[in-house]
Formats: structure tokens, sequence, C-alpha cells
């Protein structure tokens, strides 16, 4: 790097940083999660406004790979993060309406978002018919965990019957959408040459599961109080970025990497050291990292040239995103005897997609599963979902107040601050 492109690097970032910041604290002033503030920072940064002016002035190409590859690195702490906040335990308690309701709000959209691909095929299908409909389909059965948590924070709902049940049944479709895009991803021969090397996925989640895990505990276990000490740190980063690794050479994307190796570190007697991981990574990730993130997917959404056709593909992907996603939880939580009020919050609750979205329909565009063009108006479908959930909730079951009580439930300390990663 020379001094020109030093300079441009740093102040790039300044300026990406405090708008940001800027507009995700307007965003909250609405009433909506900061994720839909710092999206449309980095959309505003990008080529839809102005012809891309100010993208050319403030990044210009020689930095574009340097932002890139820091928005990899947002992008797995940010999975890692979501993976050691996932628990198993709420899932158990939330006995078997979490698991029906999961179940069908991925089916429901995953089939209507398949046939919506047919539809598509002809002016926005890649080479890969397959991959195309398959992906279509996993990006209209999103839900946001961390989003979808930061709003029951805000609204005071984390412990409530619905809130427990909203946030179990986001982290089963968080789960299945991974395990399914994973899927997609090693099918897909995506690797190029080197597809073979998907024959060691088995063997890397065996022994991640089944040989780590079991060693991390005992360590743990033999160390009550165990704090993050520096060493202790870079240990976790090293597992981190190496569970990363691993599942991008393997052929999968290392987003499944990171994501692993956050949900298999102790959860009994590490309490007090997975906060303070959180914390330390959570809140350089958010104010840094994730912002990078946000500018490398603005550059790649252009609505400039959006014409008649494109609005009404947007329309399309709208009404199959919303109604499928709305339709196959309504439906679920009735059919368990939910009050119709309850389930239609949990049907909205449900449709949010925020960071996750985003960073699903970047690995489609990285991967070639779907272009620019398509790209654009899906990012559109997941700002709209997610900006849309708060005034829906307030219609269906009213503000909150500082009278509100919710019945206390055993609800994961640190559901919350998964959140505030995202939103």
């Amino acid at each position: 790097m020379d001094t020109h492109q030093t300079t441009s690097l740093l102040v790039g970032l300044a300026v990406m940083v405090l708008l940001a910041r800027m507009l995700g604290a307007l965003a909250r002033r609405l009433g909506q999660p900061a994720v839909i503030g710092e999206v449309l920072a980095g959309i505003a940064l990008g080529p839809t406004l102005f012809h891309g002016a100010v993208t050319d002035f403030l990044f210009p190409d020689t930095i574009r790979p340097l932002l890139s590859a820091l928005a990899a690195v947002g992008v797995a702490v940010f999975m890692f993060i979501v993976g050691l906040e996932w628990d198993a335990a709420m899932i158990r308690g939330s006995g078997s309406l979490a698991a029906t309701v999961s179940f069908s709000s991925i089916v429901l959209p995953f089939g209507l978002g398949t046939l919506l691909a047919l539809y598509l095929m002809d002016d926005y299908g890649t080479g890969d018919r397959t991959a195309f409909m398959l992906f279509m389909g996993i990006a209209m059965s999103i839900t946001a965990f961390p989003v979808l948590a930061r709003i029951l924070s805000d609204r005071r709902m984390t412990r409530t019957p619905l809130g427990v049940i909203a946030l179990a049944c986001a982290s089963i479709d968080d789960v299945l959408a991974w395990s399914v895009l994973a899927a997609v991803v090693a099918i897909s021969g995506s690797a190029g040459a080197d597809q073979w090397h998907i024959l060691f996925a088995v063997p890397y989640l065996l022994g991640m599961l089944f040989i780590l895990r079991p060693l991390l505990n005992r360590f743990v276990a033999r160390r009550p109080g165990l704090r993050l000490t520096p060493t202790v740190f870079a240990c976790v980063l090293a597992g981190l970025l190496l569970s990363a690794a691993a599942t991008e050479w393997v052929g999968l994307h290392y987003i499944f990497g990171a994501f692993l190796f956050g949900m298999i570190l102790p959860r009994t007697g590490s309490e007090q050291l997975r906060t303070e991981v959180h914390d330390r990574l959570g809140q350089m990730n958010g104010a840094l990292l994730l912002p990078v993130f946000f500018l490398v997917a603005g550059l790649k959404v252009d609505l400039s040239g959006l014409d008649l056709g494109g609005l009404g593909a947007l329309a399309l992907i709208l009404l199959v995103a919303v109604g499928g996603k709305f339709t196959g939880a309504f439906t679920a939580a009735r059919l368990n005897r939910m009050p119709v009020r309850q389930s239609a919050a949990l049907a909205t609750l449900m449709n949010t997609r925020g960071l996750t979205e985003l960073i699903v329909l970047n690995v489609g565009l990285q991967l070639g599963f779907i272009g620019q063009d398509l790209y654009s108006l899906m990012v559109v479908m997941a700002v709209v979902t997610t900006a849309m959930a708060g005034p829906l909730l307030t219609w269906l079951i009213g503000r909150p107040t500082d009278d509100d009580r919710p019945r206390p439930l055993d609800v994961p300390k640190q559901v919350a601050g998964t959140a505030g990663t995202a939103g």
C-alpha cells in the first residue's frame, strides 16, 4: 500500500463508521433497529446515488479489495457471536410450538421462493438453475435472530411467553437455514477443481462436535471462574479464524465455521467468560467491521436503473417473502391454539431478516447463485421486511410502557446481547 491508498482507506473508514453510527441512531429514534440505518448508510455510499460519484471519490478501486477483506472478518466475527449466543436449552423449553412454527415458516416460504425463481429465471436466472431455485427458497426463509432479539429487548418482551417462543423459533430457523444453505453450497460445485475437499466436511463436523467440544468443556470444568486473559482471548480468536478457514477450504463458506465454533464453546461454568468475549468482540465489530460490511454490500446495490419491470419483480419478491413467512408462522401458531393477535405478532417477528439476510445474499452473489440486479432487489426486501416489524407489532399488541411487567421465564441472559452487534 502506498501513501495515497492508506490515506483513502483510513478516511473512507472514518466516513463509513460515522455515517453508520448517525443513521443507526436516527433509525433507533424512529423506532427501527439500528441495522436499518446502517444498511442505508452502505447503500447511500454505493452507486445508487449520484451515479457512484461518492463511491469513486471515497473508495477508489485500489482499496476495495482491502475493504472486502475487513468485511469478511466482520462477518466471521458476527457469525461467531450468533453461534456463541445460540442455546439449545431455550428450544427444549419451548415445547413443540417452536418446532412447528419454525418448520412451517421455513417450508412454505422456501417452496414459494423456488416457484418464484422459476418465474424470474428468464430475467434474473444464472447458469445453475437448480442452485438459483434453491437459493431463492433459502433467501425467502431467513429470520434474523439477532435483530429479532433486539426488537424484543427494546420492547421489554424478552421474558414474555411470546418473546420466548419467538426467540426459540428464530433459533431453530437459523440452524435450519444455515444447514440448507451449506448443503446448497456443497452440491453446487462452487469450489471448482477443489470440490473433492467437501469430503472432509463430515469429519470436520464430527471432530468439532464430539472431540473439540468435550475437550473444551473439560478444560473449563477444571478452571472455575475462568476469565478472559489476553492468552485466552487470543486462543478464542485463533479458534474462530481457523474454524472459518476450515469450512472455506472444504468448499463450504467461512461463515459456517465461525458459527459452529461459537456454538461449541462451553455453556456451563463459562458464563462470565462468554460475556467478556461477547462484549470485547461485539463492540469493536459493531463499530468498525460491520459498517465496512454494510459498505461492501451497499457498493453492490444499484437501484439507479430500476424500471417498471424491476418494480414488478420487487413487488413479487416482497409478496412471497412477507406472505410466505407470515402465513406459515401464523397458521402453525393458530393450529397450536395460540390467540389470533399473538399468532400475528409471532408471524410478524419471524419476518425480520436484517443483517442475516444480507450475509446470505452476499454468499449467493459471491458464489454466482444470483446476479447483481436481483441482489439489489433482495436487499430492498431485507430492509422492508425488517423495518415493518416494529410498526406492525405496535398495531397488533400496542406500544411498550414503563408499567409492563412480563412474566419471568427461563431465558438465556445473553439473548439481548447478541442483538447489540446488529441492531
